[in-house]
């Protein structure tokens, strides 16, 4: 069965490899006549014959030329290629027949037509090229023992005939052979392509693979040159892939040099987006020769702080139940000992001392059940009787009375509203915000700013209070929603504590991050409207 013949693209390059090789033979073939030329008389000028042969060579420079740019601009067919492999029989009669005839020494060249023929055309095509050159070669001959005529020798008659049947038995065996090679050539190269072909199939699988992997995928050098990135690892890292492979492991993930021999940890590392929480596993490359690792890690931000969430709602309920029955046990006796006291200045209305002492017993008794009431409410905060409300106009309202506040004097206020409604209690969401601007306030003081910012997204409203003063440290930050927790001289530490149990029974959420340089930010998140929710879920449909 004979092999197929070559696509286009593959006959393309195939005909200009050819060209290529033409023009390199040509060469030799002038380079051998020129020192044949020379050292058989530097002097004497050229023959006809000679001259007729440097003329079918510079033809053949010229036909290639012509060829190639033929190659560039036209369509590649089966045609360019018979054109081609015909060119060089004619090519190679012309210069077998100026040189001698039967006698001539380059007769061989008719061997690489029927190469050529074999590469191009397949087996059959190189039979049939064999058979033409051996009728051009056998018209030559024949030509020559006419030149000839009676006079040539017997002799000389057998060894022209041997000469032309060997030739021609030559031609015969160069197309057998080189079809064959041409056609083990072809099937190998097919395999080749349909494997390169499976090969690219799975680079394209595998990479689909790593980007659709929800963890961050890294590999490195030993010296710390990132050769692979994914785009989970790009996106919790909030990096471009550019920028990414230009830089090393080390200034993406500092740290990373001191958990070599750990198999699963922990790292914080600041990216564009903000700090994040990364669960690391370290592996080494086996089988790439070098030193190199693998990385892969996953954003525990968000299960973290769920975690401190819920265990400081854990922690707020246990305190919630404990201040209770605590608050309830003093309240009573607080209330007999105010009693007495209001009946003790009545009966010593006349001694300036028992008046002052009974006074201080009042006032005193007085704060005292002003905080019970407080931790009360805290500890059990009344549900909250939620409806549709437009935070814009609450917060527009709240911040207009607050412009009365001594404690605002002197700040720069700005507001950001966007006109969103969401399912809360107003006079609760009031208290909220209410504490967070005072206490914005307080913190800036005077030529501080303070910014009040109302969003919707992901089905939340976002109230943001943020103050450029950015003084709470970090290791308050864990602690500052938990009661009688103050670092303000005079505060009772219940304020925060009590607007994050409002928040929580909303079931929103209320975040916080300080730094002297970006300042504080308290996030409160509430649950949307249901319009809200049905015009942004449109929206985005």
């Amino acid at each position: 069965m004979l092999a197929p013949l070559p696509g286009e693209p593959e006959l393309r390059v195939r005909l200009t490899w050819l060209s290529v090789f033409r023009t390199i033979a040509t060469s030799l073939l002038l380079a051998v006549f020129a020192l044949r030329l020379l050292a058989s008389s530097p002097t004497r000028e050229l023959s006809p014959e000679d001259s007729l042969v440097f003329l079918g060579i510079g033809l053949v420079y010229v036909l290639t030329l012509i060829y190639g740019l033929w190659l560039r601009k036209g369509r590649v067919s089966r045609t360019a290629a018979v054109v081609q492999v015909g060119g060089d029989i004619l090519i190679a009669s012309g210069l077998v027949s100026v040189t001698g005839g039967a006698d001539s020494p380059v007769s061989f060249t008719y061997s690489l037509a029927v190469i050529a023929a074999s590469i191009l055309l397949s087996q059959r095509g190189a039979f049939v090229t064999a058979a033409a050159c051996s009728g051009a070669y056998g018209a030559i001959v024949a030509q020559h023992l006419l030149k000839l005529g009676a006079q040539a020798p017997a002799a000389m008659g057998v060894r022209i005939g041997f000469t032309f049947a060997t030739n021609v038995l030559a031609y015969f065996l160069i197309a057998a052979l080189a079809g064959y090679l041409s056609r083990q050539l072809l099937a190998a190269g097919g395999r080749l392509s349909a494997s390169q072909a499976d090969l690219q199939r799975l680079a394209t699988l595998h990479e689909q693979i790593l980007d659709s992997t929800p963890s961050g995928l890294l590999t490195c050098e030993e010296d710390g040159r990132i050769t692979f990135i994914n785009r989970a690892a790009l996106s919790i890292l909030g990096l471009e892939g550019s920028a990414a492979r230009a830089r090393r492991v080390q200034e993406l993930l500092p740290g990373l040099p001191e958990m070599e021999r750990v198999p699963r940890s922990e790292l914080k590392v600041d990216t564009p987006r903000g700090p994040r929480i990364l669960g690391l596993t370290l592996a080494p490359l086996e089988g790439t020769g070098r030193a190199a690792r693998l990385i892969v890690f996953q954003d525990l931000t968000a299960l973290r702080r769920a975690e401190d969430e819920l265990r400081q709602a854990d922690r707020l309920a246990a305190l919630g139940t404990m201040a209770a029955q605590l608050a309830h046990e003093i309240r009573n006796p607080l209330a007999a000992m105010r009693g007495s006291a209001q009946m003790l200045a009545q009966d010593g209305a006349g001694d300036p001392g028992s008046s002052r002492l009974t006074a201080i017993l009042l006032r005193e008794s007085d704060r005292l059940s002003r905080l019970v009431e407080e931790f009360l409410r805290f500890a059990r905060p009344p549900k909250p009787v939620l409806r549709p409300v437009g935070l814009e106009l609450l917060v527009r309202q709240l911040m207009e009375m607050l412009q009365t506040d001594p404690l605002s004097r002197g700040v720069e206020l700005e507001l950001e509203l966007q006109p969103v409604a969401a399912m809360v209690d107003p006079d609760q969401v009031r208290q909220v915000l209410l504490n967070l601007v005072r206490n914005a306030f307080e913190a800036v003081g005077t030529g501080g700013s303070v910014r009040v910012t109302l969003s919707g997204e992901g089905g939340m409203a976002r109230l943001c209070v943020w103050d450029s003063a950015g003084s709470i440290p970090e290791s308050h930050l864990g602690r500052i929603f938990e009661p009688f927790f103050t670092t303000r001289s005079g505060g009772t530490g219940l304020g925060l504590a009590t607007a994050y149990s409002i928040v929580r029974a909303h079931e929103g959420r209320m975040q916080v991050t300080s730094t002297p340089e970006a300042g504080t930010e308290f996030v409160v998140e509430l649950p949307l409207a249901a319009e809200e929710v049905q015009g942004a879920r449109a929206s985005s449909g």
